[in-house]
């Protein structure tokens, strides 16, 4: 009997925010808001890069390949949450939860890697300008994404597999608001001590491993910069860091509070809040930070917009 209710799960229940009652519409339109801001954002980004030839050099062509990588991210997760948040009927089946996990551990492994790489085309720009062009040049920023990309979704793989093999008991209800690792493996009928270990490995594999390098890399970079002799010089090349360190932080330091500590350690709802912050917020921060505090974006954004604002004709 207990074998027959392992196998008997077709669908899970994703509980969210279920608690909240009437609040759930309060999220929604707060959520939707949020939403539509990161998509307008990383459009804008995406389309100034795109349109401005100022901006075709490799610390651009990593920002435009993040900014669509964060509006695929998104996607995995909030249209189900926004759906869900207005439905009495919250549940997802066992392929589209395998596939939802996929794609958001995969998009956000990619991220992970995708900073670091661009901490690095920071710390060649910095401390080997004269070389910048010919040690990240086109073909090494591709490899360098592909690259990325490549080792994200490997890992995703690796981890669908250890999460999805487990036999699941009866109980089919995630007490989470889509299906992350934590919440689906507690799920698990068998001793999961061995998969935890792997996937915690795996996590300070993308999360530490590439924190550390990018650490290493502004020794380098804050040391090469206390050596320029004009205050002036120095403050353009902070500000060229200060976008991309402030992504850093708020990236891996909220996916280290959930990956980098054991299963065991889960708390529904402090991880929820956590949670919203790593899959809503910092996705809309991270184009907005780049714009806002970025001299090279926004002139090419008035550019782009004074440029097609009006008719030729009126001009």
């Amino acid at each position: 009997m207990k074998r027959q209710n392992q196998s008997m799960i077709l669908e899970f229940i994703l509980v969210g925010f279920s608690s909240l009652g009437d609040l759930q519409i309060l999220l929604f339109f707060i959520f939707l808001l949020v939403y539509l801001t990161t998509l307008t954002a990383n459009a804008t980004i995406m389309t100034v890069i795109r349109l401005d030839r100022t901006l075709h050099t490799p610390m651009y062509f990593f920002l435009f390949i993040l900014s669509c990588s964060e509006t695929c991210y998104t996607l995995v997760i909030i249209p189900k949450m926004l759906t869900n948040l207005l439905s009495t009927d919250k549940t997802i089946s066992f392929s589209d939860c395998a596939a939802q996990l996929y794609f958001f551990v995969g998009l956000a492994c990619t991220n992970c890697f995708l900073i670091a790489v661009m901490g690095y085309d920071r710390y060649v720009a910095i401390c080997n300008p004269l070389n910048y062009m010919l040690i990240v040049s086109r073909s090494t920023c591709v490899q360098l994404v592909l690259a990325s990309a490549f080792c994200g979704f490997t890992i995703s793989v690796v981890v669908n597999i250890l999460v999805f093999s487990l036999p699941f008991c009866a109980s089919n209800r995630i007490n989470h608001f889509f299906c992350d690792i934590s919440p689906v493996i507690k799920l698990g009928c068998t001793d999961t001590n061995m998969k935890e270990m792997v996937i915690f490995f795996l996590s300070v594999l993308v999360l530490l491993v590439p924190f550390v390098l990018i650490f290493i890399s502004y020794v380098f970079i804050v040391s090469t910069i206390l050596k320029i002799s004009s205050v002036e010089g120095q403050r353009k090349a902070f500000a060229t860091c200060i976008s991309h360190l402030t992504v850093v932080i708020v990236h891996y330091g909220c996916a280290s509070f959930i990956y980098l500590r054991p299963t065991s350690l889960y708390s529904s709802d402090k991880d929820r809040l956590v949670a919203v912050t790593y899959t809503v917020i910092t996705p809309m921060l991270n184009p907005l930070v780049y714009t806002l505090r970025n001299k090279e974006v926004k002139t090419a954004l008035m550019k782009v917009l004074n440029r097609y604002s009006f008719p030729k004709s009126m001009k």
